[in-house]
């Protein structure tokens, strides 16, 4: 059986704790310290009132002062304005909280002493009040310093006694109840400061089991928070009770929702919800949601009975389980693609050199100048074909650096007209902004020219049919750099797979350019998107009305 470290953490503090407990008696907390004497002070003040109410109108009972009635009447009277005077120090917290406790620890031992003098000594049972006085002042002092309480009580105890013996004929078997009584007083200060230390203790604890509920709450928050699975927590009558950030960006209608019920926030989650309650074994399928367009799966976990239970939901993003899946496949295909890649490039390129030496001979039939241009086209595709999967190996070799936009933009126009064998009159190139890319400069090239060859590919190859524009994003903090062509655009059915790897709509492609673009601008910090069928940041009416690639590039802004 295993252990949950949650579990074995608790078990330690709490064991700490326990044993710093056993050990020592803690202070409790100066707000506590004078919150108990002020009480102490009260429940004086109530004794004193009761005493004497006892003593002057309950006379003729003989209560109290059978002896000496003018010595009790002092001293209630005395008790009750020094009592009333520690109850208002105490309020003022004056003077230090050990003096104020042993200043009435020591008022009660000589009020009672001398209301047990005046009323015939122990036989009268007065010396009994000395034990809450004791208790209490343990309670509070949690130390030694309550037996000392109890040896000065005891002392005047049995001093008393003595005196009754000696001067007023007391009997010498009261000697043996002062024993007891002043016995007492000792038991009930041990059990006062025994209590006190277990109470400590209990503190401690609570304060260690505080602490560490506090930072699990914490941890908790953190890990709902950022989680990327989405969870709801719906309670047996539907009502949603808690949900993270996440659960909001895969299911739309969410937002807000505590408290609500999840029909009328969620319906078709809710739905799902009572089509499991009647089959907790079904499996859900992969659901796309209507306002946020994400992929989601679902699970469920009742607390409890699965009919009527609170339930957790969980939502896992559909969509990252699948890149991840497809980032596994592509790494172990770059380590198989890598190898294989090496060993392909030396026999093509003896292929390739032998096509341009018969290439260059002067007597060939069209038969063989055809052939000839298969094996060189071919030979070229598979050259190109082995680059970009040697670039799936170099994601992360990302070395950003300032980069000029206008001699870059311009040189990479010429050389790819060049290259490609482009009429210069097919490409525009517009410039809004004076900051500077930041970028890997091979990363760049390799992203535009894969952007500017698809645009070449698919546009109409007249004048103005391909267009770069660079200009700042709205917020500033990014550059986008636009290339557009005025071909038909992206089909709806290859929209979904445009940037997957291998996916092309051309027989000629390897149909990573796309995939490769996007992984080399994540690298960078940037982001490749398809912008839609025409720039949404210009206003030309002559704006191409193709396809259109967006790249957001972090920008630097050049010096005055």
């Amino acid at each position: 059986m295993s252990v949950s470290p949650r579990v074995v953490v608790s078990a330690g503090i709490e064991a700490s704790a326990r044993a710093q407990a056993v050990a020592y008696a803690p202070r409790p907390s100066v707000d506590t310290v004078w919150h108990l004497l002020t009480l102490f002070s009260r429940y004086r003040v109530v004794i004193a009132v009761i005493l004497g109410l006892m003593y002057w109108g309950f006379q003729q009972f003989q209560v109290l002062s059978p002896q000496a009635p003018v010595l009790a009447g002092w001293t209630l009277g005395f008790y009750f304005l020094a009592a009333a005077a520690t109850m208002a120090a105490a309020q003022w917290r004056f003077p230090a909280a050990s003096y104020h406790l042993t200043g009435q620890v020591v008022l009660d031992v000589i009020a009672m002493t001398l209301l047990m003098h005046a009323s015939g000594g122990v036989k009268s049972g007065i010396g009994l009040l000395l034990l809450v006085s004791l208790a209490a002042g343990g309670l509070v002092a949690r130390g030694r310093v309550a037996f000392f309480h109890a040896a000065m009580a005891a002392l005047a105890i049995l001093l008393e006694q003595s005196w009754q013996i000696l001067h007023v004929e007391g009997a010498g078997a009261d000697f043996f109840q002062s024993g007891l009584l002043a016995g007492s007083y000792f038991v009930i200060a041990g059990l006062g400061f025994t209590l006190a230390k277990y109470a400590s203790g209990a503190e401690q604890i609570a304060e260690a089991r505080g602490v560490d509920l506090a930072n699990l709450a914490q941890i908790n928050e953190l890990v709902i928070r950022d989680m990327q699975d989405g969870f709801v927590v719906v309670d047996g009558h539907g009502v949603i009770r808690q949900y993270n950030p996440q659960s909001e960006s895969l299911v739309g209608g969410l937002a807000g929702s505590n408290t609500r019920a999840l029909t009328d926030a969620a319906p078709a989650l809710a739905k799902l919800l009572a089509d499991w309650r009647d089959d907790p074994q079904r499996i859900f399928p992969m659901l796309r949601d209507a306002r946020t367009q994400r992929d989601y799966q679902v699970r469920f976990v009742a607390v409890g009975e699965v009919t009527a239970s609170p339930t957790v939901i969980f939502i896992e993003d559909a969509g990252r389980i699948r890149a991840q899946a497809q980032q596994m496949k592509l790494v172990a295909l770059g380590r198989l693609t890598a190898s294989i890649a090496h060993e392909i490039r030396n026999p093509l390129s003896s292929i390739n050199h032998a096509a341009e030496l018969l290439h260059e001979e002067s007597e060939r039939r069209p038969e063989d100048q055809r052939l000839l241009t298969i094996i060189q086209e071919n030979a070229h595709r598979l050259d190109r074909m082995v680059q970009e999967v040697l670039y799936l190996n170099r994601r992360d070799r990302a070395h950003p650096e300032p980069i000029d936009a206008k001699p870059y933009l311009e040189n990479f126009v010429r050389d790819f007209c060049a290259n490609e064998k482009v009429a210069a009159d097919v490409f525009v190139l517009t410039l809004a902004t004076t900051q500077r890319l930041m970028f890997d400069r091979s990363h760049l090239d390799q992203i535009l020219w894969n952007l500017a060859r698809n645009a070449r590919r698919h546009g109409r190859n007249e004048a103005k049919s391909v267009t770069i524009l660079l200009q700042d994003a709205a917020d500033g903090d990014y550059l986008l750099l636009e290339i557009s062509d005025d071909g038909p655009g992206v089909s709806v059915e290859a929209l979904a797979h445009l940037f997957e790897p291998f996916f092309t709509t051309d027989a000629s492609g390897t149909g990573l350019g796309l995939y490769i673009a996007r992984e080399l601008a994540e690298v960078n910090g940037a982001r490749l998107e398809y912008a839609g069928a025409q720039s949404q940041w210009t206003a030309d009416a002559t704006a191409p009305t193709g396809a259109c690639f967006r790249l957001a590039v972090k920008g630097e802004r050049t010096k005055p």
